[in-house]
């Protein structure tokens, strides 16, 4: 995620701003285990034991595959939809939940049976005719309608299922998926998904992955999306409006797809041409592509005031700059492909993407990272950007701070500082290549950092991660 320059609803950051249909991803079965407690072992938990979120996600069950088939009418703002969940249980389970707000259910179904439910705020309490066992594999169906709404953050700003002038600008970090789907709503647990969107003919309806075509009949276009590697709910995306529609494949075989209101297209135009060479820059400092689809979706939203990582897909609401295309696409690496355990370790995702900016900049004729360290650093003691550590921001409204984004940049510098470039880039390629299509802490990092610089780094992450206020100049080693 990244703040635009129209709204500051994000705290603002320094530059201005191949698993398939039911493959589990890596650990996850061990970060469900720790998902939280359930009684007698039998009832899945509310939440996923996350400190800032704690009824986000669920306990008792990975979900591999979505299938969401939606239509939605901008002119009323009405939503039908359908959500196929094939889903494993993961202990013995007589009653589950999940993450569901708002729009009233029509149906409900485990393995074609009818299942008794009850809403109990953000969550949705499923009880199936039958016990699951531990291991078995089962199916939820659920039928649902009404005009979605999005939530409101801790920080005051909103994600979900956003209405525009012309259809709907879909964000859900971190809330959000669960204003327009049923959903294990944490990054814990990831899933393949299947999108086919029904919009009024002239719109069109943009999600995650690779395109599979459309057909319009009786004044209708239906739209398919394939999204084969694992995604968090947060992630995905059905964006609605007026879009010019732009589709080639790079050298590299990855599809893109471009879809821009009409009102953006022109300044939009000259930073989406840089796509693909970013993605190139990104793939030799990172490593390959983590994704067989990209793109961009660039809408008018001009009251959303961010742009979200939105899983092969960045969607911007406005026309980006080149350093917020640089920030969403690094995010494919960071973010997307390897994923949080907890919003807590957010750094991971926000600290790497402005990062990704800096390296750009040094290596494409303007500031080296050196200088922006140095320009943050000089901030006062009492400025924002020291107002906490960026691996323990202390709440859900503070995961959007300058201090993840900024000083989280500042912390790889730092670490770039102590063990050399080579080092460095070498440590960042590790990262992305061994938690790929799976989740990562920020406990890993640093060992892994150690673990590839050969050099004790307890300090320098004691210090830049974790310390309060601002660091010493003698701290900086």
């Amino acid at each position: 995620m990244r703040p635009t320059q129209q709204q500051s609803v994000r705290s603002t950051t320094v530059l201005g701003r191949r698993a398939v249909v039911g493959a589990v991803p890596v650990a996850v079965a061990a970060l469900l285990a720790t998902a939280g407690p359930a009684a007698a072992g039998t009832t899945g938990a509310s939440g996923a034991a996350d400190p800032y979120f704690p009824l986000a996600g669920n306990g008792g069950y990975h979900v591999s595959h979505y299938g969401l088939t939606l239509d939605y009418r901008p002119s009323n703002r009405h939503l039908d939809g359908r959500a196929v969940l094939t889903a494993r249980a993961t202990e013995h389970l007589t009653r589950f939940d999940l993450d569901f707000k708002g729009l009233k259910i029509t149906g409900l179904t485990v393995d074609g049976h009818k299942a008794a439910f009850r809403r109990s705020g953000q969550e949705l309490v499923v009880t199936p005719r039958h016990a699951l066992r531990k291991g078995q594999r089962f199916c939820v169906t659920v039928t649902y309608g009404g005009t979605p709404a999005p939530v409101t953050d801790p920080d005051g700003s909103a994600d979900g299922w956003i209405p525009t002038d012309d259809g709907a600008f879909v964000a859900g970090e971190p809330q959000g998926a669960m204003t327009w789907f049923p959903a294990n709503n944490h990054p814990k647990d990831k899933s393949a998904y299947d999108f086919t969107l029904t919009v009024p003919e002239g719109h069109a309806a943009i999600a995650n992955g690779v395109y599979l075509g459309r057909r319009t009949a009786h004044g209708k276009t239906t739209y398919r999306w394939h999204q084969a590697e694992p995604m968090a709910a947060y992630l995905a995306t059905a964006t609605v409006g007026k879009f010019k529609v732009q589709q080639y494949t790079t050298r590299d075989g990855v599809q893109v797809v471009n879809a821009v209101d009409p009102r953006e297209a022109a300044a939009a135009a000259p930073v989406l041409k840089k796509l693909p060479s970013v993605l190139e820059w990104e793939s030799k400092v990172f490593g390959p592509y983590p994704f067989r689809a990209a793109g961009s979706i660039v809408d008018h939203a001009p009251d959303v005031g961010y742009a979200l990582e939105t899983q092969t897909r960045p969607l911007y609401d406005s026309a980006p700059d080149l350093a917020t295309l640089v920030h969403e696409s690094a995010h494919q690496w960071f973010g997307d492909s390897v994923s949080l355990t907890s919003w807590k370790d957010i750094w991971l995702n926000e600290g790497f993407a402005t990062y990704a900016e800096w390296l750009y900049s040094e290596q494409h004729g303007g500031d080296s990272a050196q200088k922006t360290f140095d320009a943050l650093y000089a901030r006062p003691a009492g400025d924002d950007l020291w107002a906490y550590p960026p691996a323990d921001p202390g709440s859900g409204a503070n995961i959007f701070g300058t201090p993840v984004y900024a000083r989280g940049a500042m912390a790889l510098h730092e670490l770039r500082t102590a063990v050399g470039d080579r080092t460095f880039l070498r440590i960042l390629r590790a990262w992305a290549t061994e938690h790929r299509d799976g989740h990562g802490t920020t406990a890993q990092f640093e060992r892994l950092a150690q673990r590839e610089s050969g050099k004790k780094l307890d300090g320098l992450f004691r210090t830049w991660l974790y310390g309060t206020g601002k660091p010493a100049r003698s701290d900086r080693s």
